[in-house]
């Protein structure tokens, strides 16, 4: 598949992986940041953003769309960061693919397996009937009996849009996401490990990699380095991004 994917600055290569229910546009701002040293590709997966929808759905079709990504643009050697779900893309990639990047950024994701967790937000999506929405305060306001938090509202209404008859739509396949939800939550298989330099960075206040996470990475991921942003949940980069760029750099600088 086809991925849409910006490209920004020049350089070492650098591709970013969203999590789910995100896009490319999530790493917009840290990505100008990043464009400054290296050619970085923000990348929409699979049934989110601006890329195709297909029903099929998993990690391994979405590495593919990574291989044919890196071919597609001749891309050498290059950095991947994976947020998430992103994450879990990026690790089986590396594991599978080890010759084809130089080194793994996984953000606030373990290879572990993550039974489905995203049905109160997934029932608020799908409670919605876009085909008579009128406007997005609208929609935000349905959306607010199901998910009271406003950040997270905001981070899922980014994906809203109208479409040529000026009626509402999602970007994601909300359909298929809903379906295959747990999908999302698969381990790293236990026959693959990846023996390059590789960085979890974790959010203090998030619980996605505990201390008993730490054992599983070192096994799967022997020169994995285990980083924490304070005062960050799950979504590390977008909470803290000075303090998560004060992590990342200087990973990604060192030979």
């Amino acid at each position: 598949m086809k991925l849409h994917t910006r490209i920004l600055g020049n350089g070492q290569p650098l591709i970013i992986l969203h999590g789910l229910m995100g896009s490319s546009d999530n790493w917009f701002t840290l990505g100008k940041q990043l464009a400054e040293k290296y050619q970085v590709f923000l990348v929409d997966q699979r049934n989110h953003g601006l890329s195709e929808w297909s029903e099929e759905w998993h990690y391994e079709a979405m590495v593919r769309d990574l291989v044919e990504l890196i071919q597609d643009h001749h891309i050498i050697n290059p950095i991947v960061i994976g947020h998430s779900m992103g994450g879990k893309t990026a690790m089986l990639f590396a594991g599978k693919h080890a010759d084809l990047l130089q080194k793994l950024v996984v953000v606030d994701i373990a290879p572990r397996y993550y039974p489905p967790h995203h049905q109160t937000i997934l029932a608020g999506l799908n409670s919605i009937n876009l085909a008579s929405a009128t406007s997005r305060q609208e929609v935000d306001a349905q959306l607010a009996l199901h998910i009271p938090a406003l950040d997270t509202r905001q981070f899922l209404m980014k994906n809203l849009y109208r479409k040529a008859d000026n009626s509402f739509a999602w970007r994601m396949n909300l359909p298929v996401i809903t379906e295959k939800i747990e999908e999302v939550g698969q381990s790293f298989p236990e026959n693959l490990h990846y023996a390059g330099k590789t960085l979890f960075i974790r959010g203090e206040k998030s619980d996605y990699i505990t201390v008993q996470d730490e054992v599983t990475i070192s096994t799967f991921f022997p020169k994995g380095q285990i980083a924490t942003v304070a005062n960050a949940g799950h979504w590390v980069q977008a909470e803290q991004p000075q303090a998560f760029m004060q992590v990342l750099l200087p990973f990604l600088e060192e030979a």
